[in-house]
Parts: structure tokens; C-alpha cells; sequence
């Protein structure tokens, strides 16, 4: 292995992510190779935000949208082939990008490249290193189906509140995030 390699693997990508247009806050904080390929980074969004993957993507740097292209379906004449594009090249010089997850729902997320971090050792994946909430459930309805889930939710006299509960079907808290759980799906990601 040459030491240029070696160098780029013992560094990473510090990516600030947050979803738009939701209370409270859904942020994520991820380290990701230098060397990360779209369609890896997408599953490593997936699995940092807590996300299930049943729904398409699509990652917007300025101009340029990339995303997977699959035979059978139909997508923007813009989208690019995300297959063998790594973020490095992706991003140019910009230091932000948006992801899209699930164009019904329409989950916006803004990500920020804080820095480039040192590491100890080589991460093959991702790493969760901060975060703070929830991520919304799957197929809620987008951020005013969200709003609109909480406000049902924690209301035992609201109207919907026994059927959002047995919608959910497990006890569900917006303010909850732990950094291990986080880390196992990217590890489960793999």
C-alpha cells in the first residue's frame, strides 16, 4: 500500500447533517472516508439518521444532482449516475450538499464538511460521533405529517392519538438519539 493510501485512509471527512424543516432539531455528526463513494454514502446517511432505505435519493451538489439509476424507473433528465463518483469529486470545492431521501415525504438534509479529521486508525464506513432527536418514522407524511404525528401523539385526548399509536406500533420519544444505536446501523449497513 502506498503511503499517499495509507494517509488518505488514516483521514476522514467530518459531515455535519441535518434534516430540514423539523422540530425538535434532527442532527447528525459522521465521519466518512475521504475516499466514500455516493451510493456508499447514501446507506451511511441511512443508517446514521436512522432512515430504513425503502425509498429513492438523490444527492444535489449546486447544479449537479446524482442519484441511483435503476432500469424501470423514471427520473429527472438531470439526475447523473451516482455509481463510481466519490463525494471528493462531487463536491469540488463547495463545503455543502443536500440530500434528498424519499421524494414523496420529501426529507431535505443539509450537509455541512466541517473538516477533515486524523484518525487513529482506518474506518472502512462511517462513524456517528454526535446527534441529537429522532428521526421522523418512515412514510409519517413529510415535516407537516411529522408535526402533525407528535401533536397526535402526545396527546392522549387528540382525536387520532390511538391510531397513530398503533400506526407507530412501539413507543416512540422525538428527543431520543443514542450514539451507539446510531453506530450499530452503520455497522449493520455494511
Amino acid at each position: 500500500m502506498s503511503t499517499t493510501s495509507t494517509q488518505k485512509d488514516l483521514h476522514a471527512w467530518q459531515l455535519y447533517v441535518e434534516l430540514e424543516d423539523v422540530r425538535p432539531k434532527v442532527w447528525r455528526r459522521l465521519l466518512v472516508p475521504l475516499t466514500i463513494e455516493l451510493p456508499r454514502l447514501h446507506v451511511m446517511l441511512l443508517g446514521g439518521m436512522g432512515w430504513d432505505g425503502a425509498h429513492v435519493h438523490e444527492f444535489i451538489f449546486g447544479r449537479d444532482h446524482y442519484g441511483a439509476t435503476e432500469p424501470g424507473r423514471e427520473f429527472p433528465d438531470d439526475l447523473m449516475p451516482e455509481e463510481d463518483v466519490t463525494l471528493t469529486e462531487a463536491l469540488g470545492t463547495r463545503k455543502t450538499f443536500e440530500y434528498l431521501y424519499d421524494f414523496g415525504d420529501s426529507w431535505w438534509h443539509k450537509i455541512k464538511v466541517e473538516q477533515i479529521v486524523k484518525l487513529d486508525s482506518p474506518i472502512e464506513y462511517a462513524q456517528c460521533v454526535g446527534g441529537e432527536n429522532a428521526c421522523p418514522p418512515e412514510d409519517v407524511g413529510g415535516s407537516l405529517g411529522y408535526e402533525q404525528f407528535l401533536e397526535a401523539l402526545i396527546d392522549p385526548q387528540h382525536p387520532e392519538h390511538a391510531e397513530m399509536m398503533e400506526w407507530i406500533g412501539r413507543p416512540f420519544d422525538p428527543r431520543a438519539f443514542d450514539i451507539d444505536e446510531a453506530d450499530a446501523r452503520l455497522n449493520a449497513r455494511e
